[in-house]
């Protein structure tokens, strides 16, 4: 196994960013009964987009705590429905600053692509975040330590999501042949470090897409997400998609509530998503009577998405 370095997990400061970790073992907290998802209009990628974020983060307190934006990465281009835009990225890292965090950090690791700095530089980060050297961190030659995953297996995944207070998952909003959709959850495939899991990223002792996605969210409690739905994509996505301006950016600290919320704005039954089934309850709530909607309303902003061609 090719890791760049083991660190062991003994110490707890380590664990700050994953779920309820408490001398050594995992404590999952009980979801609220409800969750808040918001969604907001934007245009285009000019808008002024920090200000429509701090809109959707004004309850979340990040004051003093190590932030990792994670974007994903997919494809080297500089097309608007591919990879969250770089606009939304730079905008996501300068309001977590104005927010008072004591760092913000981007990484990310590509489960198909083992030149996540080239990627990131083809998507525009580089020329939209201030000191990008600095503050990118590519999670697939991170050090890894292990966790305790489904059924007592250990998970491997990168010191720096590990070590973070808040994982933010910046998500292309986009339809997907195999899962119905791509959003927020599944973006969290990008913490699987490629060290380990090499490329393509092999899903953790077997696990299938979806319970992949839904131990993932479980480990990484401390999440928030933002997804990018201003250009998305539809059709043959996550990868060969077309362009679907949904003029949209969801957020929400509840994952599952996110998704859910956006595949309705697709017109799209989160029902029929299989690691919304899995998560439903578990790592948070899908059901729209008890998710309460802030910004724009679903109705307003909905917008049928083309499936994948048969």
């Amino acid at each position: 196994m090719n890791r760049r370095e083991f660190v062991p997990l003994a110490a707890a400061a380590l664990l700050t960013g994953y779920a309820g970790f408490r001398g050594g073992r995992q404590s999952v907290p009980q979801r609220e009964a409800r969750s808040s998802v918001t969604l907001r209009r934007a245009g285009d990628y000019t808008e002024d987009l920090a200000a429509i974020l701090l809109d959707g983060l004004k309850d979340l307190d990040v004051a003093g705590k190590n932030v990792l934006l994670k974007p994903g990465l997919s494809a080297f281009t500089n097309d608007e429905f591919t990879n969250p835009h770089a606009a939304v990225v730079a905008a996501a890292f300068a309001a977590f600053q104005e927010l008072g965090a004591a760092q913000v950090l981007i990484g990310d690791a590509p489960a198909s692509h083992q030149d996540t700095l080239g990627l990131a530089e083809a998507a525009g980060y580089r020329d939209r975040i201030p000191n990008f050297d600095d503050v990118f961190v590519d999670l697939n030659g991170d050090d890894v330590s292990p966790v305790q995953g489904l059924g007592g297996s250990e998970v491997y995944l990168p010191v720096t999501a590990l070590r973070a207070d808040l994982i933010v998952s910046i998500a292309k909003m986009k339809t997907d042949t195999a899962l119905g959709a791509s959003l927020s959850m599944t973006n969290l495939f990008g913490l699987l470090p490629g060290s380990v899991y090499g490329w393509p990223h092999e899903k953790p002792h077997g696990l299938g897409t979806p319970r992949a996605a839904t131990e993932l969210a479980r480990i990484f409690r401390r999440s928030f997400g933002i997804v990018d739905g201003i250009v998305a994509m539809e059709g043959n996505g996550p990868g060969n998609g077309a362009a679907k301006a949904a003029h949209v950016l969801a957020m929400g600290a509840d994952l599952a509530a996110l998704d859910a919320t956006c595949c309705r704005v697709m017109g799209l039954d989160p029902s029929d998503v299989e690691y919304l089934q899995l998560a439903a309850n578990r790592q948070g709530v899908i059901e729209e009577s008890r998710i309460d909607q802030r910004g724009e309303s679903i109705h307003s902003l909905r917008i049928p998405f083309q499936l994948a061609a048969l």
